[in-house]
């Protein structure tokens, strides 16, 4: 059993350190670990953020985590099981269901804490389904990315409703302030996607990847140049991950609509703050519901009027009408899959006066700053650390 009198040893679980919201999240407590003088240990597969968690002070341990053969998370139960004894850990969290299961039974076997992190909308189709998903819900603390996403987790089960606490999903916002972004990054930004300083951008950060609506953009952008607007080009900025058949559906929609050059595909952007000082309005066109949506929260702390598909956690995210008053908004939600109602909303925030728009985003950003800093997640997450360890919260 680890020494209670030593610094905590924490000991995340997540199947890579690549790109995404629970990725960005494990990177970001790990450091906050660090800072509070206890032991950060990460268990993944790899990725582009294993230079920055290493950089903070964090230590990676390679393991095979994403697989979901039984057999391998078995073995991976052993590993961590050893991991735990070898390195005193205090507590072990994971971040994703394959490798929840192999931390679950080396929590459990070492008796030590166990908590988990629901960062998404899992599918449940059938009981099977529903009982891989189930070990997101078997934490001693239960932490859900939002109140819509605690919601569905205490909808589908029931017996952790007394164990799930709300922590919004946080980004670096002083980071993405527009201050913050200097002019040289902003223009080899620009030279590489081959923006001109005139064009106006409509900016999409999302992996390619079906249900995230690139499709929608597409279309809506063919409405736009329809109605007038030849000065306006859409940057989807993603990595496809693999899915080249969907990217090559994407170029070929592009091409039919007569969007060549007009929507463009740019693969992964590693600068997010200086991508979001380069768009006009930034677009979050998913078709299934967000758990949270860190990228709308991102938009608005860069100062980027935002407009959303009204889905899921997104009401928490960025107000507008019926939740808040007109004068209230900090953007606009439209519904799912719909390229007309993107293509007006996109209008709209192109039509806006230099007066309407600064009003609208220090809205946003004070919205944001409020509810979504990385601080705030930070410490609301080692608070529940802290409580399961018996330790002053603080």
């Amino acid at each position: 059993m680890p020494d209670p009198a030593a610094p905590p040893v924490i000991l995340q679980v997540i199947p890579e350190l690549d790109t995404g919201g629970a990725e960005r999240t494990a990177v970001d407590v790990a450091a906050a670990i660090v800072a509070r003088g206890w032991t950060a240990l990460v268990v993944s597969e790899g990725g582009r953020l294993v230079g920055e968690l290493e950089a903070a002070g964090a230590e990676h341990i390679v393991l095979p985590v994403s697989s979901k053969n039984p057999a391998v998370l078995r073995r991976n139960a052993g590993h961590l099981s050893a991991l735990i004894r070898s390195r005193s850990v205090s507590l072990i969290h994971a971040r994703s269901r394959a490798p929840a299961w192999s931390a679950l039974w080396a929590a459990r076997a070492a008796k030590v804490p166990f908590v988990t992190t629901y960062h998404g909308i899992y599918k449940q189709t059938n009981f099977f389904k529903s009982l891989y998903n189930s070990v997101m819900a078997r934490g001693d603390a239960v932490i859900a990315n939002s109140a819509y996403t605690a919601h569905l987790i205490a909808e589908r089960h029931p017996f952790a409703r007394d164990r799930i606490t709300v922590i919004h999903r946080g980004s670096d916002l002083s980071a993405l302030a527009p201050e913050a972004v200097g002019g040289d990054r902003r223009a080899a930004l620009r030279a590489a996607w081959g923006i001109s300083a005139d064009t106006r951008v409509v900016l999409q950060l999302a992996r390619l990847t079906a249900w995230k609506g690139q499709r929608v953009v597409v279309d809506a952008m063919a409405e736009l140049a329809r109605r007038g607007y030849p000065d306006v080009v859409a940057v989807m900025a993603g990595d496809d991950q693999g899915r080249t058949g969907y990217r090559a559906e994407l170029e070929a929609r592009i091409a039919a609509a007569g969007l060549s050059g007009r929507v463009r595909l740019v693969g992964h952007c590693s600068d997010v703050p200086a991508a979001l000082s380069l768009a006009d309005v930034a677009v979050v066109t998913s078709t299934e519901p967000e758990a949270f949506g860190r990228a709308a929260v991102e938009a608005q702390a860069a100062g980027i009027p935002v407009v959303v598909s009204d889905l899921g956690a997104v009401p928490e995210t960025v107000l507008a009408p019926p939740e808040v008053d007109a004068a209230a908004r900090t953007g606009w939600r439209v519904p799912a899959g719909d390229p007309a109602a993107l293509a007006d909303a996109i209008a709209l925030v192109l039509q806006m006066d230099a007066a309407q728009r600064s009003a609208l985003t220090a809205r946003a950003r004070a919205h944001v700053g409020a509810h979504f800093s990385v601080a705030a997640m930070c410490a609301a997450t080692l608070a529940v650390y802290a409580s399961l360890l018996g330790l002053p919260r603080g």
